[in-house]
């Protein structure tokens, strides 16, 4: 189960908070189960989250934040590889924002940019965001592999179901039903994602949900 997100402090709702606000993003893929833990134990006013699933690299929360956010403010972000999906995306990223004098803070890399920067600071954005992308490719890289190896041994098996067909199907009638869609994603254990992705199997495959 998801653990608890970091204190947030909703803004105004017609106002931006005061300036110096500190702002938080996280992106986590639909496997990452704690969210929360990129941020933990951090401060912050306001917290964008970006669920990644598969090969959509919409980051509609980042677009918001883009859009929040305004001078003397700070966006925090556990790591370089979260905000950008590569060298050239972290450096458009970080170069607006910071155009905009918004401090920019990653956790990880123990970096903080303002705008303000010495040559040396965008000699270690341009490094550690090289060496981020280099780490995130190998990675995938490694993972792909790893599922080779095992289909070559006959061990692989894909990803583990998460719902027995009896389960899933009782989620799509149910949900069917009007039931909260939070609620039942608290009992049966799963995010909202993949709740949501149920109802679009369920409406696409009638009858065929929990397959």
């Amino acid at each position: 189960m998801l653990q608890a997100m970091p204190k947030v402090v909703k803004p105004n709702a017609t106002h931006h908070p005061p300036k110096g606000q500190t702002v938080g993003y996280v992106r986590v893929s639909s496997f990452e189960q704690n969210e929360s833990r990129q941020l933990e134990g951090l401060e912050l006013d306001r917290v964008f989250l970006d669920k990644a699933s598969g090969k959509n690299i919409q980051r509609p929360q980042l677009e918001a934040l883009m859009k929040f956010v305004r001078e003397g403010d700070t966006v925090v972000c556990h790591s370089m590889d979260r905000l950008g999906r590569n060298l050239v995306d972290l450096r458009k990223t970080v170069g607006e924002l910071t155009s905009r004098k918004i401090g920019v803070r990653f956790i990880k890399e123990n970096l903080t940019l303002t705008g303000d920067d010495s040559p040396m600071a965008t000699l270690l954005l341009n490094m550690m965001g090289s060496f981020a992308e280099f780490e995130v490719a190998w990675s995938r890289e490694r993972q792909r592999e790893g599922i080779e190896l095992a289909k070559r041994d006959g061990v692989y098996k894909g990803r583990k179901r998460l719902l027995t067909p009896d389960r899933a199907a009782e989620l799509t009638r149910r949900l069917g039903l009007g039931e909260s869609k939070a609620a039942l994603a608290r009992e049966f254990k799963l995010d909202r994602t993949t709740v949501y992705r149920y109802i679009g199997r369920a409406k696409a495959e009638p009858g065929r949900a929990g397959k």
